[in-house]
């Protein structure tokens, strides 16, 4: 017979970890490219930041961006499983509005139970408010299916959309790769005197890059899709660091 083994006793120190002001959890679509970059570009120190991702083909429209429903929980359950997730997001600008918000938290929570449900549309409603911008234009890459649905959710939520022009890219990879300086100029285009703010919308696009320039330049709030989620994801988690060069929302609010 082997010799058996027999573990001593030990006196095991702990302490609260790596990431003790809180843990971020954020649903990815699986064809996301930007969104992780962003949110670690402004990750504040001790806090932890943990991604899954959700099945789609690279082609965002209303129909796959529905069926993503479907997989938010068993991806929200896939973080941090031991319950001590403190927000959980799902990262998907049109996916979030297409499926509804509550929808969305229903579904984060069946899988992150313990954890404040949110979404990126969601972080979106909550900077325009914060802002004051209430008369927008909106700037999207989407097909006109999707920006169909973002008007009539916007408005519903009590906004008066000016106007909202997309791209019509289909591929999330296509959304990707449009340069910074192109969507300063294509937001920038979109502005009206009668507009007390510019949203440009979708995690893919690089826009946080270029947000801060794209306020000065207008004299007015302007709010990007992942500029808005990185800064509702922290207020959710109790973190009030702010930051410089991304807009009035990060540094202000």
């Amino acid at each position: 017979m082997p010799d058996q083994v027999t573990s001593k006793a030990y006196d095991v120190q702990f302490d609260r970890g790596r990431h003790p002001r809180a843990k971020i959890g954020y649903v990815l679509l699986a064809t996301e490219q930007t969104i992780q970059d962003d949110v670690m570009r402004l990750r504040p120190d001790g806090v932890g930041i943990h991604f899954a991702r959700a099945a789609i083909p690279d082609s965002i429209t209303n129909e796959t961006l529905a069926a993503q429903a479907d997989l938010l929980a068993d991806c929200a359950a896939t973080l941090l499983p031991d319950g001590s997730l403190d927000v959980v997001c799902y990262g998907c600008t049109s996916g979030s509005l297409v499926i509804g918000e509550a929808r969305v938290f229903a579904e984060l929570n069946k899988g992150a139970p313990n954890a404040q449900a949110t979404s990126l549309i969601t972080g979106v409603i909550r900077a325009l408010q914060a802002v004051g911008a209430k008369r927008l234009v909106v700037a999207t890459p989407y097909l006109d299916e999707v920006n169909a649905v973002e008007k009539t959710y916007l408005e519903q939520a009590g906004f008066e959309i000016l106007d909202i022009q997309g791209l019509n890219l289909e591929k999330d990879s296509d959304m990707v790769r449009v340069a910074p300086d192109y969507l300063k100029q294509f937001a920038l285009s979109l502005d009206r005197p009668d507009a007390d703010g510019i949203f440009i919308s979708c995690g893919a696009l690089r826009t946080l890059d270029v947000i801060g320039a794209i306020e000065d330049a207008a004299g007015k709030p302007a709010i990007c899709s992942n500029q808005a989620m990185i800064w509702d994801t922290l207020r959710l988690a109790g973190i009030d660091d702010t930051f410089d060069g991304f807009g009035r929302l990060l540094h202000d609010h």
